[in-house]
């Protein structure tokens, strides 16, 4: 079968016991993703940055798409817990980038009051693949040398 687009584990994971994202239900846009690891997120302090929580997980998808990282609805009523950058993108070339290998994380700040612990196999997020357009103009012709924050290297 020909791979077309998908969630694979990370180098350095493949025996720490991660699950895949899967649907939930047949109309879910989002697969849930799970964190790789334990955190503790402490509360939000002026200047202080994101906790970035590992996934072990890569995507692959054709080259017109991207999958979009979304905040789980019930983090910040629930948790107070918050998407650094809102939503985060994570290009088709970023798959098997040699800084990383892929794996995509969640940035999270906690406006609660309290720490927030996060344990291995809670689902933090989820991820939808999704298809973008070019403009009439377009000329990028740049290549991924690395992995998380790159673009600008």
């Amino acid at each position: 079968m020909k791979k077309i687009r998908g969630f694979e584990i990370a180098k350095g994971y493949e025996d720490k016991n991660i699950k895949l994202p899967i649907r939930k239900t047949k109309y879910s846009a989002g697969y849930d993703v799970e964190s790789a690891e334990d955190y503790v997120i402490p509360p939000f302090k002026l200047g202080q940055k994101p906790t970035l929580i590992k996934t072990g997980i890569k995507a692959y998808m054709p080259e017109d798409e991207y999958l979009l990282l979304c905040n789980r609805s019930s983090n910040p009523g629930k948790r107070g817990l918050i998407l650094a950058n809102g939503v985060g993108i994570i290009d088709s070339d970023y798959y098997e980038n040699p800084d990383n290998d892929g794996e995509f994380l969640y940035a999270f700040y906690n406006f609660s009051d309290k720490d927030i612990e996060i344990k291995k196999g809670d689902i933090i997020g989820q991820a939808i693949f999704k298809k973008f357009l070019l403009t009439d103009d377009d000329d990028a012709c740049g290549e991924r040398l690395g992995g998380f924050g790159s673009t600008n290297k």
